[in-house]
């Protein structure tokens, strides 16, 4: 398990359109790191997720801070020697690209300790549960209506390949102060001007378990879409952060 913090120099910063760009310059850093195309992209896919730290303002999305974390051994080893030159990625179709060159790689800590039962944190990424029930919107807006610790619980149980038994709460006074904590997300965009978007849910949560559960989840990513810019989790008590 690993994690890391791509942290562009204070006063510097990105601008993209569309998350997908973020997720393919971080696989082309992962590639040049030694791993297989087919761990990090595609259906087979091991796991890891990201979060792009930052600020949408007058319809441009910028990002200073990359967060990169996987549970996986192998990646792992990876991004030990990820170098921040090879996150890097331009599209020829849009002349847009990326490059995080500028940026220095930070280990991010093990926040867990030994026994420790419960965890504070904050969606870095946004959490994403698609509805069940086929309704429309196909993602849940509203973390009220969701079953959180089931839904959490199947991914990082499938990814774990055992029984993992968490419960998530949200933090009910945060959700009475804002009952609309949605977030459409812009993931791709395609011809004809169309776009592929995916809608997430931010708020803090307390999550309850085992120490590996907490740190599976810490590492895995909770919810959805984890490997496209969801689910990346921080401690409430640090804030977001630079």
């Amino acid at each position: 398990m690993f994690r890391i913090r791509m942290a562009l120099p204070k006063g510097k910063s990105i601008s993209y359109h569309y998350t997908d760009i973020l997720h393919d310059a971080l696989v082309n850093a992962w590639i040049c790191a030694g791993a297989a195309p087919e761990d990090v992209t595609g259906y087979q896919a091991k796991p890891w997720n990201f979060a792009a730290l930052g600020w949408r303002r007058d319809q441009e999305n910028r990002v200073h801070t990359l967060i990169v974390s996987t549970p996986d051994p192998d990646l792992s080893e990876y991004m030990k020697t990820v170098k921040s030159s090879d996150a890097a990625y331009a599209r020829t179709a849009t002349g847009e690209s990326v490059n995080f060159s500028d940026a220095e790689i930070i280990a991010d800590p093990d926040p867990i300790g030994p026994g420790q039962n419960a965890l504070g944190v904050l969606m870095l990424s946004p959490l994403a549960i698609s509805r069940k029930d086929k309704k429309s919107p196909r993602w849940h807006v509203n973390l009220k209506e969701a079953d959180l610790s089931a839904a959490i619980n199947f991914r990082l149980s499938k990814i774990a390949e055992r029984a993992v038994k968490l419960e998530i709460q949200a933090d009910a006074l945060y959700l009475r102060a804002n009952p609309r904590h949605d977030v459409l997300i812009q993931v791709k965009g395609g011809p004809e001007g169309r776009r592929a978007f995916v809608i997430g849910m931010k708020a803090p949560l307390v999550l309850q378990g085992n120490e590996n559960d907490l740190r599976l989840a810490w590492y895995a990513g909770i919810g959805e879409k984890t490997r496209n810019g969801f689910g990346c989790i921080g401690l409430a008590e640090k804030g977001v952060g630079r």
